[in-house]
């Protein structure tokens, strides 16, 4: 039987969610007893301080040196004490006080070896935020039928697994895709259990995103560059873009940078596999 769960919580100017997120997260319904760390990046904003608002959750000091996810995620894993741990990030805010009961249920009952959560769109996400949400979550069909699918945000594994297997902690982004592809693992997809959680990225951002995950690609699953296939994909979602829009008239506005969108995603991602098969070496 757990004894207790560990929440672990990372931030970096998250000021405008953290207090909502720890609120719904220390309100949570659960038969097991569970404790919240929290580790934050060196925020310039309020983040910190509204952290230590919460004198239940505990604050580890931020480590030294440049931030990288897997060797964030490890040092946390290392400082926490629960035989169950639980991933959320400091802006995935639980909608509702069962969501931490429905994300271990699956581990608990011994079906899986890691679980995701729900994301949904915020109230101000763009049309296209929503509809790429609802393809990776919703019902979880559409995401059933990709190569491989995982989502750290608010998910859910066993310690005893992490200290076996730690996070790769050269890897710049994709580690958690990169942790649960490297062996076996049972993914379940708890639908129930409901973040949300979702980002209105720039053209920039999504440039900066694509690349990095591209490049993540070509390490994770040796990837080849192939531009063809990556502008068909921009092709195929493009159009999927169009049915979404045009079946909810409020977005119509964000047709036209539809296939912009679309280009510099596959694009950056064509060039973050390019260069990863150029240099073989992490980004």
């Amino acid at each position: 039987m757990c004894r207790l769960v560990s929440i672990l919580v990372r931030s970096r100017n998250d000021e405008k969610f953290i207090g909502r997120t720890l609120s719904s997260i220390l309100s949570q319904e659960c038969s097991l007893p569970f404790q919240v760390v929290c580790c934050d990046d060196g925020s310039s904003d309020g983040t910190k301080k509204i952290i230590e608002s919460f004198p239940e959750v505990k604050l580890l000091p931020r480590p030294e040196g440049e931030y990288r996810p897997g060797q964030r995620l490890n040092y946390m894993i290392r400082n926490c004490q629960g035989e169950i741990v639980v991933f959320n990030n400091a802006d995935a805010i639980p909608l509702d006080d069962c969501w931490l009961k429905e994300l271990v249920s699956p581990l608990l009952d011994g079906s899986a070896d890691a679980v995701y959560a729900n994301q949904l769109p915020r109230p101000d996400a763009d049309f296209l935020v929503r509809k790429d949400s609802l393809r990776a979550f919703g019902d979880g069909k559409t995401a059933a039928k990709w190569r491989f699918f995982f989502s750290l945000a608010s998910s859910a594994v066993r310690r005893k697994d992490l200290l076996e297997n730690p996070f790769n902690e050269s890897i710049r982004y994709s580690e958690d895709v990169e942790w649960a592809h490297r062996r076996p693992v049972r993914i379940v997809y708890a639908a129930s259990a409901r973040v949300e959680h979702s980002h209105n990225y720039t053209l920039k951002e999504l440039k900066k995103r694509f690349y990095g995950e591209g490049f993540a690609d070509g390490e994770i699953f040796g990837d080849k560059p192939s531009l063809i296939r990556e502008l068909f994909s921009a092709g195929a979602e493009t159009l999927r873009d169009f049915s979404f829009l045009l079946s909810h008239p409020k977005g119509l506005a964000e047709l036209p940078l539809a296939p912009v969108r679309r280009l510099i995603q596959r694009w950056s991602h064509w060039k973050g596999v390019r260069d990863y098969v150029r240099t073989g070496k992490t980004s």
